[in-house]
């Protein structure tokens, strides 16, 4: 089932071929984990749709509030039996067809759709994740490439490379050759006592789980924090590497070419990632 615009229909409705989000990937999403009907960090997700439509311009619904679309993500969450459980929910906004690259319009429809999760918290990954650096294309830094849009052809061919050279991910590098993040999340880097981040500016998504970990990170005063951009070159001497998503939460790296990493970092922080999750 799905929720097109508000009703809920089968999984086989067929789009138009001339949805602009397929025609010109001129679609924004959001994917959100639902934990029994507890939308995590809904907040941020809101206020980063409604900064990147304004981005888009994008005609935002007067009725396009949080709760209206608390209620839509519920609504679809029911309809599939998954409102007692843990979700996977895709909140996708594309602006109405018609135009080619010059839209005749800015109004915009929407479609959620949901999936179950096996874990309702999140789970500490022990197992080998191994990662290099994607070197075939790179990530030109600048507003547009912090929106999660569907214009997404450099994490596809970036994930083929990785299964084709036996890779759990691939760092991706952006046109100064820094590294940006990984194909499906950000990246940390943890150096003694230092804990770091590629900054915004440098071209890597404006990630919720990001902002998450920034805010936990703050609270540990064992750690400092810093944003700034990371070099390959630092890779190979950081004591712990980590990827971060909504969906999975931390994901410890394990090895970068020839370098093997600690996980006691990436430990805490999911401890207290969960702590966060069950006070809220």
């Amino acid at each position: 089932m799905i929720n097109f615009h508000g009703t809920i229909l089968q999984e086989t409705t067929k789009l138009s071929i001339y949805n602009r989000g397929f025609a010109y990937g001129d679609a924004l999403f959001e994917t959100i984990k639902v934990l029994k009907n507890n939308i995590l960090f809904w907040e941020d997700h809101y206020f980063r749709l409604m900064a990147s439509m304004r981005i888009m311009r994008m005609d935002i619904p007067m009725n396009f509030t949080m709760e209206f679309l608390e209620a839509e993500i519920l609504k679809i969450l029911e309809a599939t039996n998954l409102q007692n459980t843990s979700a996977r929910v895709k909140l996708v906004v594309y602006r109405n067809e018609g135009g080619l690259y010059l839209p005749d319009s800015h109004a915009i429809h929407f479609i959620i759709t949901a999936k179950s999760l096996e874990n309702d918290w999140y789970s500490f990954k022990d197992d080998l994740y191994e990662v290099d650096l994607f070197k075939d294309y790179f990530i030109a830094p600048g507003l547009l490439s912090t929106l999660k849009t569907n214009n997404k052809a450099l994490n596809v061919i970036g994930s083929i490379y990785a299964k084709e050279n036996k890779l759990q991910n691939c760092l991706l590098l952006n046109t100064e050759k820094q590294v940006v993040e990984a194909l499906n999340g950000n990246i940390f880097l943890v150096k003694g006592n230092t804990i770091k981040t590629p900054p915004i500016l440098d071209g890597c998504l404006k990630g919720v789980m990001r902002k998450q970990l920034i805010d936990i990170i703050a609270s540990v005063s064992d750690y400092t924090f810093i944003e700034a951009s990371i070099s390959p070159f630092e890779l190979q001497q950081a004591d712990e590497l980590f990827i971060t998503n909504v969906i999975v939460g931390i994901q410890p790296i394990t090895k970068y070419r020839k370098k093997s990493f600690t996980k006691e970092v990436s430990s805490l922080l999911l401890d207290r990632l969960n702590e966060k999750i069950k006070m809220n």
